[in-house]
């Protein structure tokens, strides 16, 4: 492949076999893209997909799988621990080989004007293909979830970007753009506590948390906005999720530029906050691929003295502690290694 684009679909179905192997499937069986990754996840009710390809292949296998989420998925009957506001929920493009960001923009509205115009669902265009400023984080564009889609898209101001301001009662609505390389990162904690992960989130996130006065209240600035204080971490999206099965709770991370802060420098400070709160940060996973650069960087900051790969690896999933709920095997969590 001379041009190399990368799509992450998020769909809400985590729980079903059956589902996610049709899903899969309709990936895997266009021309010229590969299925690379599928990882469901019971406690989110939610499976992550990682594809590559050339453009064109890209934004049809795209389709296709957004095609059997609508047919397969029914959000009116769908839980789970992770925010979402449609059975697709988010489907980015990202440029790997070839390709510019501008490309993958141009992928992302065809994309989203073919899953408004033949499935008549809502589509919002985040990240780099945003249309204002307040569609560029995908968190702003999601709130209120699916429960709150219905009174979003009576707002004149949440107009999809393609389709009408319609509820979709099964398929809510989707989210797609283009941005780069995101890693999917959980911290885990040895507690049951939700308030304890939301507060290490809020801690470390770039975009902080309210101020508040001495009593309690959130304080405004002249213009009437609310007054941050800002996290600890820059390009880093955070939140905290109760894991059930478990009898834990994560930091559930998005490393929006890994090179700006990669999982170590992360999973370092979500320990030191931890310790903060008389708990402990005790291993750690990345949800779908990541790059191979993110773990070297990871073992030479554990390891300074080694050179091999092998064990500059090594040195990473032990001491991030990735294989603490399930086995890291890089062959299969790395990106490089797959294509």
């Amino acid at each position: 492949m001379n041009k190399i684009v990368e799509c992450v679909p998020n769909f809400s179905e985590g729980r079903s076999a059956g589902t996610i192997k049709v899903i899969a499937e309709s990936i895997d069986n266009v021309e010229g893209v590969k299925l690379l990754n599928v990882e469901p996840d019971k406690d989110y009710n939610r499976v992550v997909v990682t594809f590559v390809g050339e453009p064109d292949g890209v934004a049809e296998a795209a389709f296709r799988s957004t095609e059997v989420a609508a047919r397969m998925i029914d959000m009116e009957r769908h839980k789970g621990e992770h925010p979402r506001l449609g059975a697709a929920d988010v489907v980015p493009f990202i440029p790997v080989s070839g390709v510019t960001m501008a490309d993958c923009i141009r992928v992302a509205n065809a994309y989203g004007k073919r899953v408004a115009s033949e499935l008549h669902i809502p589509v919002y265009l985040y990240e780099a293909a945003a249309t204002s400023p307040e569609r560029r984080n995908l968190s702003d564009i999601r709130r209120g979830e699916y429960e709150g889609l219905a009174e979003k898209l009576a707002d004149p101001k949440w107009k999809p970007d393609y389709g009408e301001a319609k509820f979709n009662k099964r398929s809510g609505a989707t989210v797609t753009g283009a941005r780069k390389f995101l890693i999917a990162y959980n911290v885990n904690l040895n507690t049951a506590d939700l308030a304890v992960a939301q507060e290490i989130a809020m801690r470390i996130r770039e975009s902080g948390r309210p101020k508040k006065d001495a009593a309690g209240n959130v304080v405004k600035d002249a213009r009437g906005e609310t007054v941050k204080i800002p996290g600890t971490l820059k390009a880093v999206k955070a939140m905290g999720v109760l894991v059930e099965r478990l009898e834990i709770v994560q930091v559930s991370i998005n490393l929006v530029d890994y090179e700006t802060t990669p999982p170590h420098v992360a999973f370092e400070e979500v320990k030191k906050q931890a310790r903060t709160l008389g708990v402990d940060a005790t291993g750690s996973e990345i949800v779908g691929l990541t790059p191979l650069s993110a773990l070297l960087m990871a073992g030479r900051y554990y390891n300074s003295g080694e050179s091999s790969e092998e064990r500059l690896l090594a040195a990473a999933v032990e001491r991030l502690g990735l294989s603490q709920l399930d086995s890291f095997d890089p062959s299969k969590k790395v990106i490089e290694y797959q294509l």
